[in-house]
């Protein structure tokens, strides 16, 4: 026999790295978790080459309009990474998605995921997984199907990265924007639970270079360890928002993402149009005055990167704003008004130009509540 037939030169998948039979285990783990992320409009069982969802269930709408999302969780998965906790990232990658559909009034119906890791680890994935499917149990869509993905050689053993995508339906002329937004409107704040998933590459920074903590370290200013503040899941707000919508006559909304909050509210406002937004009518969270303190952060560079405690900003006629309060405080959500949007001035620039494209300007105007 030649050296070059010999057994010991014999190679296959797992040589290479990949073990499919940690993967089949890890599928098994999460199943009982997908069973319960579904809808009535769902075919077929989970582990089909593609999702099937039965649109049919549209026949209510009269011009529907299909709306998509696709988002990750940024390096936030550094700190669950650190804790060695898996279970909530993936309301995190949730709410990401789903919460970009609902802002134009869609329903969400479906999302898929993607995780890319160095090696399976299946209690790690199904650990992912589970709370990719317990978030979509919460926004009220299903999980239709998902990709894990073996990448050895190019991701560490204990690495990965996880991105999803979802599906909403909005009927066209219920379609909420920004030309619907008059002089006039009332900007109603709806409060975070802190950075959700957005500028965690400055926050981790500060956090970890800076202040040189670990995330085991106990903070007195969050009354609990920088680990467990940092990983605080995004608030999945879906539901609560197209309560609001079937109850009060809403206008447009952002969801105050990556970019901070000048610029996402200014992509949902004409460009004709501006609000000053009135720090004085809130305080942020203890998370954001302890960075921009430990990392001495300009409020301006602060504001333009976290969401200082506004997870969502909606545009309501002005008869229709406590109504709105009312309606979101009776979900369990912190909301008030924040401002009156107004015509805009020539050349006015706001704090931020609109993320994105076009939009009006947005101006964070007075100090924050004491």
């Amino acid at each position: 026999m030649s050296e070059s037939n010999s057994s010991k030169d014999k190679l296959d998948y797992a040589a290479a790295g990949v073990d499919t039979e940690a993967g089949e285990r890890a599928v098994e783990l999460m199943r009982a978790s997908i069973a319960k992320a579904t809808t009535p409009e769902v075919v077929g069982d989970f582990g089909g080459f593609a999702g099937l969802f039965d649109v049919s269930a549209l026949k209510n709408y009269k011009n529907p309009l299909l709306a998509t999302s696709t988002d990750g969780v940024g390096t936030k998965i550094d700190v669950a990474q650190r804790m060695d906790v898996h279970g909530t990232i993936g309301l995190d990658l949730v709410a990401m998605v789903v919460d970009d559909l609902v802002v134009c009034g869609a329903e969400p119906l479906f999302m898929t995921d993607y995780i890319a890791v160095g090696k399976v680890n299946p209690t790690k994935v199904a650990a992912i997984v589970t709370g990719i499917a317990n978030g979509c149990v919460i926004a009220g869509c299903a999980l239709v199907g998902g990709e894990t993905a073996e990448h050895p050689g190019l991701l560490g053993a204990d690495d990965y990265d996880i991105a999803g995508a979802g599906t909403g339906v909005v009927d066209a002329d219920k379609l909420l924007g920004p030309d619907r937004v008059i002089a006039g409107d009332i900007a109603i704040a709806i409060g975070s639970r802190g950075l959700h998933s957005n500028g965690y590459s400055l926050a981790r920074h500060i956090a970890f270079n800076v202040a040189k903590l670990d995330v085991h370290n106990q903070v007195a200013e969050f009354g609990r360890t920088l680990g467990e503040e940092l990983l605080e899941p995004t608030q999945i707000y879906a539901k609560d928002i197209l309560n609001l919508i079937k109850s009060v006559e809403v206008h447009s909304i952002s969801h105050i993402t990556g970019g901070g909050i000048a610029a996402n509210v200014a992509r949902v406002l004409p460009s004709g149009l501006a609000l000053d937004l009135d720090r004085e009518t809130w305080s942020p969270q203890p998370i954001f005055t302890w960075l921009q303190s430990v990392g001495n952060l300009a409020q301006l560079d602060a504001e333009k990167t976290f969401n200082m405690g506004i997870g969502m900003l909606a545009f309501v006629p002005p008869g229709q704003a406590q109504l709105a309060i009312t309606a979101i405080q009776a979900a369990g959500l912190n909301a008030w008004e924040c401002g009156v949007v107004r015509s805009r001035k020539e050349n006015e620039i706001g704090d931020a130009p609109a993320k994105g494209g076009n939009g009006g300007a947005v101006t964070l105007v007075s100090s924050y509540r004491k």
